[in-house]
This record gives C-alpha cells, structure tokens and sequence, in this order.
C-alpha cells in the first residue's frame, strides 16, 4: 500500500517538473530566436548608398549604348555597333546583380534613366571610354573599400564582377577608337558572361576569366 502511494506521488512529482522544464525550454527558444533576429542586422550603411549609385549608373549606361549602337549602325560602323548592344547586354546583368543585393539589405532598386545624348561614333566611343575608366578606376575601387569594411560580401563580389568587366569594356572600346576605319564593316558577334558581363570578341578560354562560367553559357550579341 505505503509503496504504491509513493509511486504515485512520484509519478505527479515526475510530470509536474517536466512541465516545468517543458515551459522553460519553450521560453528560452522564444528568446534565442528574438534574439536572432535582432543580433545580426544585414550591413547597409554607406554600401547601400553606393548600390543603388551602382544600379542607376549601370541603368543609365544600358540606354546610352543602346542609343549609341543605333548611331553606329546609321554610319555603317556595324562592329561598333556590335560592341555596344553587347556592352549594353553587360550593364544590364550589373544592374540585376546589384539589384538582388540591393534587395537582401531591404532596399528597393531605383533607377533615373535620362535620355542619352548622341554623337558622332568617335566622340560616343570617347565618351564611353571615360566612363568605362571611371567606374574601373575610381567609382567601384571606392564601393568596394566601403563595403568591405563594412563585412558585406556580396556587395563586395557584386561590386567586383562590374569593376572587371567594365576593364575590358574600356580596353574594347579603346581598341574600336584607335581602329575605327577598320570597325566599318558588317556586325560581329561579342560574348557576354550571362553571370558577371565580361565581354570579348573571342571564346579562346574555356570558362569565364572572371567568375569561371563555361563557355558555352556566354550569351552571342551581334
């Protein structure tokens, strides 16, 4: 009788400390997962800023060779024209790439396009070539060192992948101005790296030098 009553005793005592361990696990994980959210924000700050100047740039410069493209065909220069339907095609996969981290850090991607002012293919060549030299020398040089320091990686690769391939954009460009009567002929196929927009006049490589994409995914823009 004396031994039953224990059991049952220590039965009620049982369940009612796994209760209380129940209540007690269940508010501690409430707690660590509050504490989650709020511990380790996403890194904005100045980098956010440079992002979306990185969108609106890379947007801007999608309408300005596409306008400048056109004006290189009108004047028989149709590698040239070539060359900047495929940089345009570049700038536009820049633009997606910052807008995706754009979007991690809560931000809304936002773009002013204005209207491209058109010139002569020499001076639109001369044009892109300071602009091109711009973003690789100093604009995204200076995002990066700011998101770095920051501990943002994927602005930091994002930032990254423009920078080179808008180095080979300008030494293209550079190329197409130093040669111009020569680039008066039919248009040509260029390759664009679908994931960070390198750009070349030759598949002699077997995947992207930037970022390792296969060759076979480079995206033909003539």
């Amino acid at each position: 009788m004396w031994s039953a009553r224990l059991g049952k005793r220590e039965f009620i005592l049982l369940s009612l400390l796994l209760g209380i361990a129940f209540l007690l696990t269940g508010c501690s994980k409430t707690a660590d997962t509050s504490q989650g959210a709020t511990a380790d924000p996403p890194k904005a700050g100045k980098t956010l800023d440079n992002l979306q100047t990185a969108f609106n740039g890379e947007s801007n410069a999608k309408a300005r060779y596409r306008a400048f493209a056109q004006k290189a065909e009108a004047d028989g220069y149709g590698k040239v024209a070539s060359l900047f339907r495929a940089a345009a095609r570049a700038e536009e996969i820049h633009a997606a790439n910052h807008a995706e981290v754009i979007r991690k850090l809560g931000g809304a991607p936002a773009a002013d396009v204005k209207s491209p002012e058109v010139k002569s293919t020499a001076e639109n060549l001369e044009s892109a070539i300071k602009g091109e030299s711009y973003e690789r020398d100093t604009m995204y040089p200076e995002f990066l060192k700011e998101a770095r320091a920051e501990g943002n990686k994927d602005a930091v690769r994002t930032f990254n992948l423009a920078k080179e391939a808008e180095s080979e954009h300008a030494k293209l460009y550079t190329e197409a101005s130093q040669n111009l009567p020569t680039w008066k002929t039919k248009t040509q196929s260029f390759y664009v790296c679908p994931s960070c927009g390198f750009t070349t006049g030759t598949l002699n490589f077997d995947k992207c030098p930037v970022d390792f994409v296969p060759r076979e995914k480079f995206i033909s823009v003539s």
